[in-house]
């Protein structure tokens, strides 16, 4: 076995000789050494995943070689092999950390079944390693936050189609990272080297959306003043990403289903078509099997998008992920500003964790962005979050912040003020009130501030 090394020492050659003839029949790799100085050379070089060594040898002792793997290669597991067989020995060579030991003359059964333990040891710390990486990968996967059950499920879903190219559909309310996660599945895909084309298609009107998604010839239409290649033949070879999809008119779906099908698109004005390669992503904020119903998405057209489906949760589902949420947009917006942010107060993180979030993440990121504006020092306070989130908890939520309605208005304001260099303008729109309360405020708090 090329992936378990083992060394075996010992000053009597016609041992060694035996020894790997047996190993080696056994399929197990094994390299000599004749002495203890040899050893420690060999293991500088090499990671062996067990070492016999003789106990008495001429230059250093097998207790003596056993410290000096320990020290060198603490997960190198080391067995005695001693011809005197004292129970003395054997206890020593135990407290120093030897893994067992093995008497002479050797018994090739025993001599298996030391090995055989250890394979089987080696091969449950690997993976235990493996596992662990992964679910620490996982709590944050490239840009995908979360440790919740819901999110593991789609880093496993991610996982098991990193070799392929299957067409995925992503379903989930507006906010919840659908574009995030076509764009991770992509990166983690083989084709991870090739184009990634996001394209609104509810944000393209009706008429233009053909030409923008398979191109268009010189003089197809009013304005075609030049051949267009269109997005899906600019994305060959690598993954487009159809956002809307439910936006998408019945006409146009057709078409897009030959492309799915047939992996051949026509540019308007064109009577020739043209092969494409490309992994088709498509996402919607619409239950696609109720527009179905409606008859306006094809049925045969949500089949062949929903060879592999994702549901992306609501963030109100998936709560226990806020924290991780939350720290990950402050090292995110700490990397890109001037301030260094690292700690919210328990009483915000409560607020936060209370609210039911109708824009999901998005809106998270967004309130977390806002509370970097306005906020001053290392830690968001509850004064630094929304009106809407703030009014979620009552008093018993404010905690050690004043319950003085007035004075944290005040402060604010004058947040605001500071951040937007005394522009009440900028700082009504920051605080998402307007121009008049804004003056009013200023007024009724007696604040003074140069106009701007």
């Amino acid at each position: 076995m090329q992936e378990f090394p083992i060394l075996f020492v010992d000053d009597d050659q016609q041992i060694l000789d035996v020894v790997a003839t047996y190993l080696d029949r056994n399929g197990y790799r094994v390299d000599a050494a004749g002495n203890g100085k040899a050893a420690l050379e060999k293991i500088k070089q090499r990671d062996y995943a067990a070492v016999f060594t003789d106990l008495i040898m001429p230059d250093i002792s097998g207790l003596d070689l056993l410290k000096s793997i320990k020290s060198i290669s603490p997960a190198t597991e080391v067995i005695i092999v001693t011809g005197y067989g004292t129970i003395e020995s054997a206890i020593e060579a135990l407290k120093l950390g030897s893994y067992d030991y093995l008497q002479k003359p050797i018994n090739f059964e025993r001599l298996k079944l030391l090995i055989d333990r250890i394979a089987e040891k080696r091969k449950l710390q690997l993976e235990n390693v493996l596992i662990k990486r992964r679910l620490k990968d996982r709590y944050n996967y490239d840009q995908l936050v979360g440790k919740s059950g819901k999110m593991q499920q789609i880093y496993e879903v991610i996982d098991r189609i990193s070799s392929g190219s299957p067409t995925v559909l992503i379903q989930g309310e507006s906010g919840t990272g659908k574009e995030l996660v076509a764009n991770v599945i992509h990166q983690n895909s083989v084709r991870r080297d090739k184009p990634f084309i996001p394209v609104n298609c509810g944000a393209i009107s009706e008429g233009l959306l053909e030409s923008e998604l398979f191109g268009h010839v010189k003089g197809a239409f009013t304005g075609a003043i030049k051949d267009n290649i269109g997005l899906f033949k600019a994305a060959d070879g690598g993954t487009i990403f159809l956002d809307e999809i439910a936006e998408v008119p019945p006409s146009l779906q057709v078409k897009l289903l030959r492309a799915l099908q047939e992996r051949k698109i026509r540019p308007v004005g064109d009577t020739r078509e043209s092969d494409v390669d490309v992994r088709v992503i498509a996402a919607t904020n619409k239950n696609l099997e109720e527009e179905i119903r409606k008859k306006t998405f094809r049925e045969d057209l949500y089949y062949r998008l929903n060879v592999i489906f994702i549901q992306m949760p609501p963030l109100r589902e998936i709560k226990d992920d806020i924290p991780h949420l939350v720290h990950h947009f402050m090292a995110k917006f700490s990397r890109d500003s001037h301030r260094v942010v690292e700690r919210i107060s328990p009483e915000a993180l409560d607020l936060l964790l209370d609210y039911d979030w109708p824009g999901n993440v998005r809106q998270l990121e967004n309130v977390i962005e806002r509370a970097f504006a306005l906020g001053m020092g290392d830690t968001i306070q509850v004064v630094d979050l929304p009106p809407e989130v703030r009014k979620t908890g009552g008093s018993n939520n404010i905690g050690n912040q004043t319950l003085n309605l007035s004075e944290n208005e005040k402060l604010l304001i004058g947040r605001a003020l500071k951040q937007t260099n005394g522009n009440k303008a900028e700082a009504a729109k920051l605080l998402g009130i307007n121009l008049t309360t804004v003056y009013r405020k200023m007024e009724k708090y007696k604040m003074n501030h140069q106009s701007r």
